[in-house]
């Protein structure tokens, strides 16, 4: 079969065994498809606590946790800190609980989306078939790409991984196979600086064992009620048919159905669009009081404001977020009467929403954002109250985004704000 060393970058038609005979490094992959497959899932790994270690070489060998204070979550870690159990959006308190001698620093995203965009445009020189799924993961199609590179796709994302890991410096985990579903399921089988595939005649027996907590979109409540009706593999759901599982479960037991069977027939697209935007905080202390709740949501608003207006994009739906002294979080949504990303506008969309859930509160988090997005145009950006008001909103927005852009963005500020 086929193998490629990861080391030294070289092609093998017949695999070598031990180690590679031309650098020595124990980094062969060998698999009888790897010739063969092109849709690849590039992971990059611990990605925030990455650059910050990075940038600042003491932290190399420490444990480290990116998030808020004490009373914010856990925005992501370090391996050595998963060792002790710290995971992703785990309360600041209990992850210190669990590694107290871990270094907690703030998250930098400015720093992160620029890393994000060069890993992306190192990805897309070698395939224009490459669709993000955040700022730090990505599909990309390498189907074709073979006799314009002169090598294999596999061989392609090897390179691009050590690229990375030497330019960049940070490292990233590949999955390489015949659908994004596969591909994005292998790129999580060995982290971090892994690289595993999934050939087409061995995706029923792989998947056959696996949970189907595993199942791409099978979030907790979902799984919890499988396991409930005796399905806890994907060999279970794979017993039944399309008719079944659909009369149980609706539309997504037709996914189901094709997931555990190996079928995913979605294309990488590289025009992928986010779902939505949006801005939180998580407060130092629990908050309850309306004035405090309120000037929070709107320094939030007018984040979100700012990242739609930076994509010139609108949305036609603001979703309140809202997270309980007991963890418990509520969504909840109004629609605009037209698509808009004006600070305002989200404000006033999402302060009756936030007023009708007071009584639940205290809480600990607030965040507000906007969904069903779609291009900005001029005169789609404010609520349609009366057509001079639109007007007004608009051009005194306007008006305070050149202030800011110019002076600051503290430059002026809303009496709101300073609640």
């Amino acid at each position: 079969m086929p193998a490629l060393c990861r080391d030294c970058l070289t092609w093998f038609d017949t695999a070598p065994s031990g180690r590679c005979p031309v650098c020595a490094g124990p980094r062969l992959l060998a698999h009888p498809e790897l010739g063969a497959l092109g849709i690849a899932h590039m992971d990059c790994d611990a990605f925030y606590a990455s650059v910050e270690k990075r940038d600042n070489p003491e932290l190399a060998d420490r444990a480290l946790i990116v998030g808020g204070g004490r009373r914010g979550v856990v925005t992501t870690c370090c391996y050595i800190a998963r060792v002790s159990g710290v995971r992703s959006a785990m309360p600041m308190f209990k992850a210190l609980k669990l590694c107290p001698e871990a270094t907690v620093v703030k998250p930098r995203m400015e720093v992160y989306a620029e890393v994000g965009r060069e890993v992306r445009e190192r990805m897309r020189a070698i395939t224009p078939l490459v669709e993000p799924l955040s700022l730090d993961e990505a599909f990309l199609d390498l189907n074709g790409t073979e006799r314009l590179l002169g090598q294999p796709p596999a061989l392609s994302m090897a390179q691009l991984a050590r690229e990375i890991e030497e330019q960049v410096g940070i490292t990233v985990s590949v999955g390489l196979s015949h659908s994004k579903y596969l591909a994005k399921t292998a790129s999580d089988l060995d982290k971090p600086r892994g690289f595993s595939v999934i050939g087409r005649a061995e995706t029923l027996d792989f998947l056959a064992p696996r949970s189907v907590r595993t199942i791409w979109g099978v979030g907790r409540a979902l799984a919890e009620k499988l396991e409930r009706d005796g399905l806890n593999t994907i060999a279970d759901i794979r017993a039944l048919d399309m008719a079944s599982l659909m009369s149980r479960y609706g539309q997504i037991g037709k996914r189901l159905c094709e997931l555990a069977n190996g079928i995913d027939t979605r294309r990488v697209n590289p025009n992928s669009e986010a779902k939505s935007i949006s801005s939180e905080t998580t407060f130092e202390d629990d908050i309850c009081a309306a004035d405090r709740l309120c000037g929070h949501l709107w320094r939030l608003a007018v984040r979100t404001s700012d990242r739609a207006k930076a994509k010139a994009i609108t949305g036609g739906t603001v979703v309140l977020k809202l997270k309980t002294k007991d963890f418990r979080t509520l969504t909840r949504q109004s629609r605009a009467e037209d698509p808009t990303n004006l600070a305002d506008a989200i404000y006033a969309l999402a302060e009756p929403l936030l007023l009708r859930e007071l009584e639940k509160g205290p809480f600990r988090l607030i965040g507000v954002g906007i969904t069903d997005l779609g291009p900005s145009a001029e005169g789609e950006s404010a609520p349609k109250l009366f057509a001079d008001k639109r007007d007004a909103l608009a051009k005194a927005e306007k008006a305070t985004d050149s202030i800011r852009e110019r002076f600051g963005k503290d430059a002026i500020v809303r009496g709101r704000a300073l609640r």
